[in-house]
């Protein structure tokens, strides 16, 4: 939840976060947000990196830093996925993945 309330804080849109336990054999949980410059999504990315590397979590995945059309951070069981709005709208993993559990960024459950 940490990287969904950063995304939050940073002005994102659109932020969900999808409890894929169970659905998929790759990760746990999806973090979906909606950047609205290339500047914040690189910015936001860099600081859940600094935030993870404080907390002992290793990043195993970054893809899509340099265009910044869809930053994915892959940390195992939670995989972060930052898009601009024309490709979130294009990828809809929410539409994907519907099948999952989405969870408020408030929820008691950590990913």
């Amino acid at each position: 939840m940490a990287a969904a309330k950063l995304a939050a804080e940073r002005h994102c849109n659109d932020i969900v976060v999808m409890n894929l336990t169970g659905i998929s054999p790759a990760t746990d949980y999806f973090v979906i947000a909606t950047g609205t410059s290339d500047r914040q999504m690189r910015a936001l990315a860099d600081e859940i990196c600094q935030d993870a590397k404080k907390q002992d979590v290793q990043r195993f995945g970054r893809a899509g830093y340099e265009q910044a059309r869809w930053i994915l951070l892959d940390f195992v069981d939670v995989v972060i996925h930052i898009f601009d709005a024309e490709y979130r709208d294009y990828y809809d993993l929410e539409l994907l993945w519907g099948d999952a559990e989405r969870l408020t960024i408030d929820d008691k459950k950590e990913p």
